[in-house]
């Protein structure tokens, strides 16, 4: 009988990771899920009060449309089975029936800048997710780490994440961006800004600020708006119109094929600020760039998915058999609860 692997998801971006990975590991029995939670969490779901997140929303019907067009088999957090690998790109939420099996976190993307929240959750043992993403990989809970590049491992091991967990793999959909150059999007030679969805997630943000900055960078360059897939189109849209008119903007397509064709990226705190790097764009972000262009994801022709199924097989399937024994010694304080 094959052993089965639970694959959770969440945004469209983590989910497009975990279907990639499973294709590379055919002799398991798979199942996905959207994101879940229990107790607590899961009673805000069900009041409504956290659509804005991974758990709910757009996220979640855009994860089922995903699993369904790629005729995946879906398990809704994971009860139909009792399953002997969890792969996860999050570990802010550790769910309950995972917590014994063999997890595998893969790093999704940039993670938020240590602000208040993190040292408040960080030193009072709240929970995790109270700091986002600026969090992750602190739980300690998972087997194997496969994170974006060595300067990401040497980030997470900065902020106390055990280096024996981890493993330089790159990430799948930020690990081949040269191939985004053949596209068919018809604009070029512009200043392309890419928003974020701050204010969607109670965060603040000063639009009008962010917008007017972009306009004196462009200065009277073309511009284009990309809008994050969680903001509300509407607004976001008269905001660009009153403080940026003319600028074009988009709240769908490809958005590497948009940072391929433009001349300047502007970001704020995003992932694809990275696509930009590697493309040799002149970019913008309210992180430190020079940090940035250490911490860029490793660019492998897109085998990161390839490179994280060998290193489950490695480090966790042989350790099972006893043909690998890890160097796992040392004292790791995991960060919050949950």
């Amino acid at each position: 009988m094959k052993k089965k692997i639970l694959f959770i998801c969440g945004s469209i971006n983590q989910t497009s990771m975990m279907y990639k990975i499973s294709k590379q590991l055919p002799e398991y029995d798979q199942y996905f899920t959207p994101y879940y939670a229990d107790g607590f969490l899961k009673m805000l779901l069900k009041a409504g009060l956290v659509e804005y997140t991974v758990l709910g929303g757009k996220f979640r019907k855009n994860t089922e449309k995903f699993l369904s067009e790629h005729n995946l088999k879906m398990d809704y957090e994971g009860k139909q089975n009792d399953y002997d690998y969890v792969f996860t790109c999050s570990d802010l939420y550790i769910q309950k029936n995972i917590k014994k099996k063999k997890i595998v976190l893969v790093q999704e993307g940039m993670t938020d800048p240590e602000k208040l929240n993190y040292y408040i959750v960080r030193y009072l043992g709240l929970p995790r997710y109270l700091g986002a993403t600026s969090l992750t990989g602190l739980s300690h809970a998972y087997d194997l780490f496969c994170v974006a590049s060595e300067g990401y491992k040497d980030f997470f091991v900065k902020k106390g994440c055990n280096p024996d967990k981890i493993v330089v793999t790159g990430i799948p959909n930020f690990d081949n961006c040269k191939e985004s150059l053949n596209n068919n999007f018809p604009h070029k030679n512009y200043v392309l800004v890419c928003t974020s969805d701050a204010r969607e997630t109670i965060s603040y943000e000063n639009r009008k600020k962010t917008i007017l900055d972009a306009v004196k960078i462009a200065d009277g360059r073309p511009m284009i708006f990309k809008l994050h897939p969680n903001e509300k189109v509407e607004r976001a849209t008269e905001e660009i119109n009153k403080y940026a008119p003319g600028a074009l903007v988009f709240d769908s397509g490809n958005t590497n094929e948009m940072i391929a064709n433009c001349d300047v990226l502007i970001t704020r705190y995003s992932t694809v600020v990275y696509v930009g790097l590697a493309l040799g764009k002149e970019c913008y972000s309210y992180f430190d760039i020079n940090m940035l262009k250490r911490l860029t994801p490793m660019q492998n022709g897109g085998n990161s998915h390839r490179n994280i199924a060998d290193a489950f097989r490695k480090r966790i399937v042989q350790e099972e058999h006893g043909d690998f024994v890890p160097d796992y010694a040392g004292d790791y304080e995991t960060a919050g609860t949950m």
